[in-house]
């Protein structure tokens, strides 16, 4: 089953594909090819057309057998009759996107791929290719996985035989190729990175140096009332005569020395 197309698209398949004595499956593949090159290239592979080939609008035409000057004229004619028709035509029906950018019935990849250039459904499998992104949504058993389709064209789908459900191949300028082999994106999880807080080790214990008490000379006094006794006393000495007046303030110097 190939990617919905118009009515009037469907009809214009049809009378190309009897002209050209090509199957229908076989002009489909090309205009998708076409309309991936913007309408004025396409790369394909079509055993139809002798397998891979190349065509460019006002350019050169490689086929397979690069001698077959009647198939080369074959393949430009085509690609420029469906150019045209690309370019006249609204051959894929739009796509009805919701508000919310999210899905719907009609719109079962993700809204900012925008709309495809070709979608369809193999067996349960849903997919949707999105040349200007470089994308391609896959759906099966209800979940959507978008890939990188990279430096594919997509010009084609089929179904693998004998794979299992939801195993869908393509075909591009490269030849066929499984999406297992593109990269999912949004498949490969950053590792939470973990920064250990910092430890702090505990600030040095300075001990401050004990100031050793100073130490009293023999006889001193280290009392103010005993100082003041000792002035008494000698004052009463010198009173009675026993210390003369030079003695009396020698002792009394001292003494107020320790005050």
């Amino acid at each position: 089953m190939r990617a919905a197309v118009t009515p009037e698209a469907e009809s214009a398949i049809a009378d190309i594909a009897q002209r050209y004595s090509l199957s229908q499956d076989a002009v489909f593949t090309m205009l998708v090819a076409v309309n991936n090159g913007g309408g004025t290239m396409a790369q394909f592979s079509i055993p139809e057309l002798g397998g891979s080939g190349q065509w460019m609008r006002g350019g050169m035409t490689m086929v397979g057998n690069m001698f077959d000057n009647g198939l080369k004229a074959r393949v430009d004619g085509l690609c420029r009759e469906l150019s045209q028709l690309l370019a006249t035509t609204t051959v894929f029906p739009p796509i009805t996107t919701n508000a919310q950018g999210g899905f719907s019935s009609n719109n079962w990849w993700p809204a900012d791929l925008g709309s495809p250039s070709s979608s369809g459904a193999q067996n349960d499998t849903r997919y949707a290719i999105f040349p200007n992104a470089r994308r391609l949504a896959i759906q099966t058993g209800g979940v959507t996985r978008v890939y990188d389709t990279g430096d594919h064209r997509i010009g084609g789908v089929q179904q693998q035989q004998g794979g299992p459900s939801g195993s869908v191949n393509f075909t591009s300028q490269f030849g066929t190729f499984d999406v297992s082999s593109l990269s999912e994106i949004g498949a490969q999880s950053q590792a939470s990175t973990h920064t250990p807080e910092p430890s702090y080790a505990p600030p040095p214990q300075t001990s401050q140096p004990l100031q050793a008490p100073a130490q009293q000379s023999s006889g001193a006094i280290g009392d103010a009332d005993a100082i003041v006794a000792a002035i008494e006393a000698l004052a009463g000495l010198h009173q009675r005569g026993i210390l003369s007046d030079e003695e009396f303030s020698r002792k009394k110097a001292e003494l107020l020395g320790r005050l």
